[in-house]
């Protein structure tokens, strides 16, 4: 569930940045913190929605996989393609 909170986010995040129209760098810029301010709406929304209706939830392995899904999100903009073409 730890890891569904934060997917659930990054595709709210997703669809607000596809919805984006920008014609400058300031509109790209704008649209892009709209969509962080979306992501993390959601994160503070879906968190405790899960912790309360999941009583049996082990809250140690649910924080885990949450921030790992950050973390893997978070540093999937460093890798690199190394294929040339």
């Amino acid at each position: 569930m730890g890891g569904a909170v934060n997917v659930v986010a990054g595709c709210g995040y997703a669809f607000m940045v596809a919805r984006g129209k920008s014609s400058s760098i300031g509109e790209a810029l704008r649209g892009i913190f709209r969509a962080e301010a979306v992501k993390i709406v959601l994160i503070l929304v879906l968190l405790p929605i899960v912790l309360t209706n999941y009583k049996d939830i082990v809250h140690v392995a649910f924080f885990t996989s949450f921030v790992v899904t950050v973390a893997v999100f978070a540093a999937a903009i460093a890798v690199r393609d190394t294929q040339q073409k």
